[in-house]
């Protein structure tokens, strides 16, 4: 895991966060260098250095960051959705707002499309975003289908799976088709499939 924590970094180093997250949506983790951060904050290079020394410690962070909001996101569904299938829809709708804002993709689900050009530090906090929402959605699922909401043939974690690709997919196929279709509406298709 990254060694600074998002949390205890001040403005500027916050403005550099905001730079390479938007980079990483929108090109990838190969496609930015510090330069073009540099140039969208409006600083100069050796500023980002002196807050992240590596391009892997500050996509590590970014990451970090983005996986925080994340769950954070996943707690206030909870508290607005009782029933699994709400919460399916709610989970579905994050995916959406990033997705109608610039076609950008999840930090996350770009990061994972690089893996193998990782650092470990990176590759570690994509990793831990991914398990977390593979468990939150695979409780979800559970408590619909002992709810009688969902389908109990499948079992929650492969359904999760099934659900997660789904969102991220919906994303890329919507961004490669210059389409409107995101995730929303995968979601409508796929919880039909779904209800018991």
């Amino acid at each position: 895991m990254s060694s600074k924590h998002f949390s205890e970094l001040g403005d500027s180093a916050s403005r550099v966060l905001d730079a390479a997250e938007g980079l990483i949506q929108q090109q990838g983790y190969n496609g930015f260098s510090y330069d073009d951060v540099a140039r969208l904050v409006g600083i100069k290079k050796p500023s980002i250095h002196h807050h992240f020394a590596t391009k892997a410690e500050l996509a590590a962070v970014v990451a970090q960051r983005y996986t925080h909001r994340f769950r954070s996101e996943l707690l206030i569904i909870e508290g607005r959705h009782a029933k699994a299938t709400d919460r399916l829809l709610a989970y579905a709708a994050l995916f959406e707002q990033r997705y109608t804002q610039d076609r950008g993709l999840c930090v996350c689900g770009m990061l994972g499309a690089e893996a193998a050009s990782l650092a470990e530090p990176v590759a570690a906090e994509v990793q831990l975003f991914f398990r977390s929402n593979l468990d939150w959605l695979a409780a979800v699922i559970k408590e619909g289908q002992q709810q009688g909401l969902l389908r109990s043939s499948v079992k929650p974690a492969a359904l999760a799976e099934a659900w997660h690709s789904a969102m991220q997919g919906a994303m890329v196929l919507g961004r490669g088709l210059q389409s409107d279709r995101g995730p929303a509406q995968v979601a409508k298709s796929l919880l039909a499939t779904l209800l018991a």
